[in-house]
């Protein structure tokens, strides 16, 4: 897998609060790299930085072969990295095919002739469709005309997850995507982060360390602002600074 995001010497800071200091971190080409570290470690403020939500510094930021350090949000949005849950929005009183169908738009602005632009894009068959197909693949075909404040927390973040890979993301971004679930609906997100594998990009944080280690093809651990590991799951578990930093007896 070649290297699809580059980063070198990264540092950002809050006052005397280094949130990124010194983080040298890639991310190749089809992979799950997950990201992990005690609250505080400064996760968010990386994710941030990658999405262009804050500038750095110091340091480099490389995605497919272009600097895109001073890029901002919405240019890094056009060469292909998608934050979810930040950059895409749900709307609680439009259903989901119309949600997603708004992502597909974002994305196919320029379709067709400017005339063409004019039309309704409800009337936009190839939308729709293509609007249908992704719900399908996170499991709420049978609800594409419900509104979206009437579906449950797991189906609104899967709502997220499909509207997000409608934009047809080369790196996607998940900041706790099980955050606030159950059990239940954990277990569906995780299937649908693991469908994603060899196909997709994906950076992932999340502190349910179970589904880390089942879904990652790596794992960098970040404390206090650094990278202190990063590698395959299983030589990061049993590093001897993670447990002492991080893991500690959870890994036992």
């Amino acid at each position: 897998m070649s290297a699809l995001l580059e980063i070198v010497g990264l540092k950002r800071h809050f006052g005397g609060l280094w949130a990124a200091n010194g983080v040298d971190l890639g991310i190749a080409e089809g992979e799950i790299h997950a990201l992990i570290g005690p609250n505080g470690a400064g996760k968010t403020t990386l994710i941030h930085l990658i999405s262009g939500g804050l500038k750095p510094d110091e340091g480099r930021l490389t995605f497919a072969g272009v600097d895109i350090t001073r890029y901002s949000m919405h240019k890094r949005v056009a060469l292909g990295v998608t934050r979810s849950y930040q950059i895409t929005q749900i709307f609680p009183h439009l259903s989901l095919l119309e949600n997603v169908r708004l992502a597909v738009q974002a994305r196919k602005h320029d379709w067709g002739s400017s005339f063409r632009f004019w039309r309704p894009a409800s009337a936009d068959f190839l939308m729709i469709e293509e609007a249908e197909d992704w719900l399908g693949r996170v499991g709420l075909a049978e609800k594409i005309g419900v509104q979206a404040c009437d579906v449950s927390h797991g189906e609104q973040r899967a709502l997220e997850l499909a509207m997000a890979l409608a934009t047809r993301p080369r790196l996607l971004l998940l900041d706790e995507p099980m955050a606030g679930m159950g059990p239940e609906e954990s277990t569906h997100m995780a299937n649908l982060v693991a469908s994603l594998k060899g196909t997709q990009t994906v950076l992932l944080v999340e502190h349910d360390m179970d589904i880390v280690f089942r879904l990652a093809d790596r794992v960098s651990v970040l404390v206090a602002g650094q990278i202190i590991a990063s590698g395959m799951p299983a030589s990061v578990r049993e590093h001897p600074e993670v447990r002492r930093a991080y893991l500690g007896d959870e890994l036992q």
